[in-house]
């Protein structure tokens, strides 16, 4: 005899975030570790050597926390108002931060002494960074100037004062201590040349306020963030246009480069940090976090990721790293590490059966054999419809699982059995049917099925009632199941008129070009619009087609 064919339940496939070699990498992040500040994180650096500590900037202190154990290691405190953008030296043992007060502040980090302050802005300074030859500082203030400072001899070198807004952006050169780049609220980005007096040597229109710039490490690109979009210039060809792209939704706040320089990361306002491929700039992966990012910090080798939040919150997530992810889940590692140590010499034929020793062999049953059948599948087998459908109408199954609910009325049709499964039924079981209906029937993936059960319930339901009146309660379902068949039919007429308006639109598309043809065969002027380019803007030529 065949052996008892299991009910297929359809399943459609999910749809989802495409799974990618970037995804896997950025889910190994554990779950963050959260400090409390007492007002918002402005910015945070980290130090480029090892122990890559990091430096936060938050209301009128600048606190170094160790990334392993999550505490402060060093805090400076000599500010009177708030104090901004504090900045690693190359080396790790310096540390430069702004404030409200228009002063520039160098803090040693071993001795938490304050070296040196620069004086001469007459605004606050949101960005400060040291020069790759690390004996230089570079200011960006509110009072619309960026300066170059000397730290040996404590006095300002030279000082740029071409922006007509707010300055709260800005990067150094990672090759030439001589350049460095500053972004303006007056929408410009602007990269300036120490040995270039004059002015500023490229700039360029953002379009918005920027809010960050960051400068690659071969200083052939730039990119700077303001509104919703980061776009990247191109530094060699004077400040050319190479990308422009708007994934976030509210304002984006900063930027990072992390995986050695090949993603760049972008928080915004709208709680993200998008994670591009520098060479596609498309996104790769997105990490949410619980408030307003307003700065990131990534080591480099990818080990931590630090974001600073408008509440105040610090979260800092680490890599998973192999030994905890066994810690994590101690059975799957096992099993795993089982599959990859078994190395099998030799392969058996599938009808081999060894001899057993009935008085000492015991015989183990397959799993195939043991395999335990649905209850729903092994009414089937006995032909008891009803009872099959009742067992896949229980509260878990109808609304968790609905397409094994679906499964089974679809095999009750194909078996002839659906009029025998819903004869009989009293109001209580008649009730969870037609509440599945109602629920599911506007389901693009099950509606050709429940259509079908509808319609054979209803044929039922008249033969019962054909002398007599529903129930109150069984009223009130079919009312409700004639509302959601209602609605559906609305919807199908409104695409039905869009389907209308689209034919006459394409018609007289169609009609259109037809007689374009026809005039360009009979030898008439075209116009024909060159591609649009710096070179070539708005430019047009009209050729005799004859």
């Amino acid at each position: 005899m065949a052996s008892f064919k299991k009910t297929q339940i359809r399943s459609l496939p999910k749809i989802g975030q495409k799974v990618t070699a970037d995804t896997l990498y950025w889910r190994k992040l554990n779950f963050p570790v959260t400090v409390k500040e007492f007002g918002p994180i402005d910015y945070i650096d980290v130090m480029p050597i090892e122990p890559y500590f990091f430096a936060v900037s938050s209301a009128a202190k600048v606190q170094i926390y160790n990334p392993i154990t999550h505490q402060v290691h060093r805090h400076f405190t000599r500010f009177k108002e708030a104090a901004y953008g504090a900045s690693f030296r190359s080396d790790g043992k310096l540390v430069v931060a702004g404030c409200d007060e228009g002063h520039i502040k160098l803090f040693d980090i071993g001795s938490k002494s304050l070296l040196r302050i620069f004086k001469g802005h007459k605004g606050p300074v949101h960005r400060c960074k040291f020069t790759v030859d690390n004996t230089h500082v570079v200011s960006f203030s509110d009072d619309k100037s960026v300066a170059l400072w000397d730290i040996p001899s404590e006095t300002e070198i030279i000082k740029f004062s071409e922006h007509s807004d707010y300055v709260r952006a800005g990067c150094v050169s990672s090759i030439s201590s001589d350049l460095f780049l500053s972004g303006s609220f007056d929408h410009t980005v602007k990269l300036y040349d120490a040995r270039s007096p004059t002015g500023s040597t490229i700039s360029v229109d953002h379009g918005s306020p920027v809010e960050s710039v960051l400068m690659y490490p071969g200083n052939s690109i730039f990119v700077s963030v303001g509104g919703t979009e980061l776009r990247v210039w191109d530094m060699l060809a004077g400040g050319r246009l190479l990308a422009r792209v708007s994934q976030h939704h509210k304002t984006i706040t900063c930027l990072q480069l992390a995986s050695d320089g090949k993603r760049l990361v972008t928080g915004g306002l709208d709680r993200h940090a998008k994670i591009y491929d520098v060479q596609s700039y498309q996104v790769v992966h997105t990490l949410d976090f619980p408030s307003p990012v307003l700065s990131l910090g990534i080591t480099p080798d990818d080990f931590t990721v630090v974001a600073g939040m408008a509440n105040g919150l610090i979260s800092m997530q680490h890599r998973q790293t192999p030994a905890e992810a066994r810690a994590l889940n101690p059975k799957q590692s096992l099993k795993d590490r089982q599959k990859s140590q078994t190395a099998y010499r030799f392969r058996l034929n599938a009808d081999f059966r060894p001899t057993l020793n009935p008085a000492t062999d015991i015989e183990v049953a397959t799993k195939d054999e043991t395999c335990r059948t649905s209850r729903y599948d092994m009414f089937l087998r006995k032909f008891q419809y009803s009872k099959a459908l009742d067992t896949v109408l229980t509260r878990y199954i109808r609304k968790k699982k609905p397409a094994i609910t679906v499964g089974v009325m679809q095999e009750l049709i194909r078996r002839d059995g659906l009029k025998t499964a819903l004869a009989g039924r009293d109001d209580s079981s008649l009730a969870l049917i037609l509440t599945f209906l109602a629920r599911n029937i506007n389901d693009p993936s099950h509606a050709d099925i429940l259509i079908q059960v509808a319609n054979t319930l209803l044929g039922e339901t008249i033969k019962v009632y054909e002398n007599s009146c529903l129930t109150p309660q069984s009223e009130k379902l079919f009312l409700q199941l004639q509302e959601h068949v209602n609605r559906e039919v609305e919807y199908v007429k409104h695409l039905m008129e869009i389907e209308g308006m689209l034919h006459i639109l394409l018609a007289s598309t169609t009609t259109q070009t037809r007689r374009s043809h026809a005039n360009i065969g009979q030898g008439s002027a075209v116009k024909v619009m060159l591609p649009s380019a710096a070179a070539a803007a708005n430019a047009t030529t009209v050729y005799n087609v004859g």
